[in-house]
Parts: C-alpha cells; structure tokens; sequence
C-alpha cells in the first residue's frame, strides 16, 4: 500500500506540473504572436536602411571611423555583446548563444582582448565564473524592450567605439525563423561591414542633399535600428524556444502519467487479487 500511495502522489504532482506547463506554452504563444509580428514589420525597414548606409560607404567619397575598412594601427579590441535571456525554461535558447560566445571568446582571446557586455542575465551568470571582463549587463530585456532601449543601446556602443575603447563590437543573438527554429548569429555592427560591390552598387548616385549630410542623419538612426532588430529577433527566439520547450514539457508529463497510471493500476490489481486469495483461503479453511 505504500507503493500505491507514493505512486498516487507521483501521478498528483506530475498533473500539476501538467498544468503548469501547458499554462506556459499559452503564456509563450500569445506573446510569440505579438514578438512575430514586431519583428516580421521591423525587419524591412532595418535592412533597408543598411542597405543604404552600406551604398553611402561603397561610394568612396566619405571619409568616416564608423565606416572605414581600414586595418586599425591600434591593439584590436573587441566588444561582445552577447543577447541571452533573463529566465530559464526555454530549451536551448540560452545554452546555444553561451556555447558559440564561449568558443569565439576561447579561439580569439590570445589574438585579441575581449569584453563582453550582456543583455540577459543567463549569459552573465555563466560567464562570471570564468573571469572575463564583463562591461556591464541589462536585465528584464522581455519586460522593458523598446525602441528607446534599442536607441539607448546603440549610442552607448558608439561612443565606446568613437572613443577608440573598442576597435569592433560584435553582437550575438537569435535570429528567428519560426518558433521551433533559432539561428545564432555573430554580426559585426562596428565598424559598418563592406559587401563586395554588385553592378546596383557600382553605379554612381547623386544625392541630395550631400552624402556627407545624408550618411550623418542617417548613422545614428541606423545603429538605433539594428540594435532594436536584434533585441526583436532575440525575443521572438525565446518566447518561440519557451513554447516549444514547454509542448514538449507538456506531452512528457502526459506520457509520465499515462505510464504511472498504468502501474498503479497493475499493482493495484495485484494487491485486490491477493487479498482475494486470503479471504478465499481463509474461508476454506474454516470450512474444512
């Protein structure tokens, strides 16, 4: 009876953990929803005006730090900011972007020093232990993202990068692309990045009002945007990691249960059966 008793609860705590979990995945869900949508209408126009900043360095007619290929004179250092979450529960979400930071940081660290500063607070906790200089970490990513915070964040890396602290920041986060599949993505934002020049490229553009005046509007703006596109991409990553994770929560406990469900009633069965037998084995006793 102890058996059938430490089964009965088992099969009691598993229900509610059930239910916790489903609750989850519909928590995870809805907020997907809203996180897909935010970043499927940002998306188009980040890529667009990267796309115009790039056509403005291809140019060759502006001189700027921020987007000068050039190899630094300067000892390279480099700038990690790695994009993780503030909770747990969320499958490999956390544990792929630590994996890839960790790797680079050991591949790099004898050509290059290297900083990290987080936003998440998984990824800070991890790498605390292993002695790296952390510049700073942001949490409550998921209650506090906005436009703002992408703007804010964004003029602090360019002053450490125009202030020479740095000679390239790299920023790595989950790219969604559907809520059962995150890509990590290791993206230099600092400097501008160079693509090979096509025939649309090579053309050569008048603007108006001079590229110099254009390029200086549009710098700060488009780091702000990058910025708040990778945070979107990160979030929709965790609320699509956390809802799958928490399905397949879901369907394990349901499997668990099924399972205990199954033996208590075997052992259950064993037990009626051999009180039967020594009640019928006891009457025939008294009979004989």
């Amino acid at each position: 009876m102890a058996n059938l008793q430490s089964l009965r609860t088992k099969i009691n705590s598993t229900k509610k953990t059930q239910q916790t979990t489903k609750a989850m995945k519909m928590v995870s869900a809805a907020k997907l929803r809203k996180a897909q949508d935010r970043i499927v209408n940002a998306r188009p126009y980040a890529y667009r005006i990267q796309g115009v900043i790039q056509r403005l360095a291809q140019s060759g007619t502006i001189e700027s730090p921020l987007l000068s290929n050039k190899k630094s004179e300067t000892t390279e250092k480099t700038l990690l900011v790695v994009l993780t979450s503030d909770r747990g529960l969320c499958g490999a979400f956390n544990s792929s972007i630590i994996r890839y930071a960790r790797e680079y940081y050991l591949k790099e660290k004898n050509n290059r020093e290297i900083n990290f500063l987080f936003i998440g607070k998984k990824g800070s906790d991890y790498f605390k232990k292993y002695g790296v200089k952390i510049v700073d970490t942001i949490y409550n990513l998921a209650g506090t993202i906005s436009y703002d915070m992408g703007r804010d964040i964004s003029e602090r890396l360019l002053k450490y990068y125009l202030d020479g602290e740095y000679t390239e920041i790299r920023m790595v986060y989950n790219e969604f692309k559907s809520a059962i599949s995150q890509t990590v993505i290791d993206e230099v934002i600092l400097p501008v990045k160079q693509e090979e020049e096509n025939q649309e490229s090579a053309v050569d553009f008048i603007f108006e009002p001079e590229a110099e005046e254009i390029l200086e509007q549009l710098l700060h703006k488009h780091f702000a945007v990058q910025v708040y596109r990778c945070l979107q991409e990160s979030i929709a990553s965790e609320h699509g990691a956390r809802m799958s994770a928490m399905e397949n929560a879901t369907r394990n406990a349901g499997e668990m249960i099924k399972q205990m469900t199954l033996n208590y009633n075997k052992i259950r069965q064993a037990a009626i059966t051999t009180e039967l037998i020594e009640i019928t084995s006891g009457a025939e006793a008294l009979n004989a």
